[in-house]
């Protein structure tokens, strides 16, 4: 343990302080707020929620890996408004799990490539997923802890079970999560997508991302 020898006879005398110009105990200036429409890491700004992009892993319903980064980024106009919804779930000691954001147009024509099926992948021939302009959330609930809740399918399950249809949906539990769930969001400013039930995206739209 290093001590000072500022007390002890003979010790060394204390240096003056350089002179500063400087104010004394000056804070940094604040980092700038992004703009609307900046692609953001959202767990920087968003430490509460969870994530899990299924699509960085072989753990989806192609079986391979189709981007290689595991943080989701999103449109900071966008991640505010799901910010608004976290907090929202949070005096319930809920959480969100992100499944999927932003996805690079590569990825959505590697999607296609692998499932050339309009009824389960966006066809980039014709158009631009909400994915690709980074406006786009694939979202489930989770408790505060991240324990798994039940809600009525797992991520990208293409029966009947997964729209917005919710009077199959049997379990009580799943039927209420799965509403809150989207009432908190529409609220919050997002428009679900009918055949998803973890689907939404922002009313505010954005221009594809130029990779």
């Amino acid at each position: 343990e290093a001590r000072s020898q500022g007390g002890k006879k003979g010790g060394r005398k204390p240096q003056r302080p350089a002179e500063s110009h400087t104010e004394p105990n000056a804070e940094p200036e604040p980092e700038p707020e992004p703009a609307e429409d900046a692609l953001v890491d959202v767990c920087t700004y968003l430490p509460g929620v969870y994530a899990d992009l299924r699509y960085a892993t072989e753990n989806n319903f192609t079986g391979q890996v189709i981007y290689d980064f595991t943080q989701p980024q999103l449109r900071y106009g966008t991640l505010k408004k799901l910010a608004q919804a976290q907090e929202m779930l949070a005096e319930r000691d809920l959480a969100l799990k992100i499944w999927d954001a932003y996805r690079p147009v590569s990825a959505q024509f590697r999607l296609w490539e692998v499932c050339p099926d309009p009824q389960y992948v966006a066809d980039p021939t014709k158009g631009y997923s909400g994915h690709s302009r980074g406006n786009t959330v694939d979202v489930t609930l989770v408790s505060a802890d991240g324990s798994p809740i039940p809600m009525p399918t797992d991520f990208d399950d293409f029966t009947a079970m997964a729209d917005r249809d919710y009077s199959d949906v049997s379990d009580t539990a799943a039927y209420d999560n799965v509403r809150l769930l989207e009432d908190t969001m529409v609220s919050c400013g997002f428009r679900p997508y009918s055949a998803e039930w973890w689907h939404f995206t922002d009313t505010t739209d954005y221009p594809v991302v130029e990779e």
